[in-house]
């Protein structure tokens, strides 16, 4: 991939220094300095020459839609768009090691990297048609406007969520006006703060950026053997007809024993998590005695005190507690029986892949330590696959409603 400097001496037979530096939104001062190497251009610098003075074609390739994937993980709402025809144009994950595993998966993004999207100038995000995020919980601290406006600063969203990772958010759909976004987010954002960091989010959404936003909070138990309850907030630039109520949600919710290794031959063994002829779960992931001791005597504890505090025991039919960033401290929620008279043991990160719906050739190149908080953190994809299933059709009216309404002919 070139950098920023060889692009920039590329497009200097097209260009001269002043236009160069005026479609990226810096002085020529600085745009010199970049070109004789006084100064390196910022990692990003890469893909805003492209987005802006090179062809769009050349980068957005085949799609029906672009999107930029924020605060992106290891990737799970990334593969769920893509499922739908979208194109990533455009990524950040501050993590090194959710990092790793992402380009790991995504090798062939035309786009860099971005770690800390603090850091990054809107001006520098691609256009896009979707922006996704699934961005922190973090509460906001509001001070009254009536003082802001005596201090002679300013108020809305660039005040009232200055310092959170939400301002990130809204600061690009500020400036690129996507067609549509959607945010993920755990359950309690609603209660968060006592239900500030809420209401700030949607005022922000809905009153200050002109959004039509929806929100619902969905089980991945739906779709994987996991109870899971995330909010999602879709949001379109116009009104359209998007409601939660299109997603197929099943019924039939499927059991463990669909994400177990099987231990009788019938896959192969993987690494270090199964072994043998028959792909037995190796004995580093039994508990200790002495850490079975303390789970069983904790939850003992505090079952005679009337709370529901406790270890987590699962088999092929049951459907499994909320899968947890903390996980690789001693897997207290999520425990497999290995039978009576017998330890239990952990999950295998495969099988915390599985846990999240990714494909079973989702590659995992990091510990198991950095395995388990990846998918404790990760969204359940299948989710996310059927939300975009639900927003395409709405997506495509909004970017091309006369390429929609063929489509949906040539569908009947």
């Amino acid at each position: 991939m070139q950098d920023a400097r060889q692009l920039l001496t590329a497009l200097r037979g097209r260009y001269n220094q002043t236009e160069l530096a005026q479609a990226l939104g810096i002085t020529t001062r600085t745009l010199r300095r970049w070109e004789v190497g006084e100064t390196d251009p910022p990692p990003y610098a890469a893909d805003a020459i492209r987005q802006r003075l090179l062809p769009l074609a050349n980068e957005s390739g085949d799609c029906d839609f672009r999107f930029i994937d924020l605060f992106a993980g290891i990737g799970g709402i990334r593969m769920a768009f893509e499922a739908h025809g979208g194109r990533c144009m455009f990524t950040s994950e501050w993590n090194s090691y959710a990092q790793k595993t992402y380009l790991a998966n995504f090798p062939e993004s035309a786009h860099a990297l971005e770690g800390d999207i603090t850091k990054v100038d809107e001006r520098d995000i691609p256009a896009h048609d979707v922006l996704l995020a699934g961005f922190p919980c973090q509460p906001f601290s509001i001070a009254g406007v009536s003082k802001k406006n005596a201090l002679g600063r300013a108020h809305g969203f660039a005040d009232e969520t200055q310092g959170t990772l939400f301002f990130d958010v809204a600061r690009i759909i500020a400036a690129k006006r996507p067609a549509a976004f959607l945010l993920e987010n755990v359950k309690n954002l609603v209660s968060h703060d006592k239900g500030n960091t809420f209401r700030v989010i949607k005022k922000v959404l809905e009153e200050e950026l002109g959004y039509h936003i929806t929100c619902k909070v969905v089980d991945g138990a739906h779709f994987v053997p996991q109870h899971r309850e995330r909010i999602l907030i879709v949001g379109f630039r116009d009104k359209t007809d998007f409601t939660f109520d299109d997603m197929y949600l099943p019924e039939h919710k499927p059991r463990m024993k669909g994400i177990l290794h099987p231990q009788d031959g019938s896959e192969e063994p993987e690494g270090h998590y199964t072994v043998g002829p028959k792909a037995k779960v190796d004995d580093r992931y039994t508990l200790t005695p002495k850490l079975w001791a303390y789970l069983q005597a904790y939850a003992e504890k505090h079952r005679a005190a009337g709370n529901g505090f406790g270890f987590g025991l699962v088999g092929p039919d049951s459907v499994s507690r909320t899968l947890s960033a903390r996980y690789y401290k001693d897997g207290s929620e999520i425990l497999v029986s290995q039978g009576p008279r017998k330890r239990p043991r952990r999950l295998t990160p495969r099988e915390c892949a599985r846990l999240m719906g990714f494909p079973e050739d989702f590659i995992i190149p990091v510990s198991d330590t950095q395995a388990y908080k990846q998918f404790g953190n990760s969204v359940v994809m299948p989710v996310m696959r059927e939300v975009a299933r639900v927003m395409k059709p709405r997506i495509m009216e909004l970017i091309d409603p006369e390429l929609a309404r063929q489509k949906s002919l040539l569908a009947a």
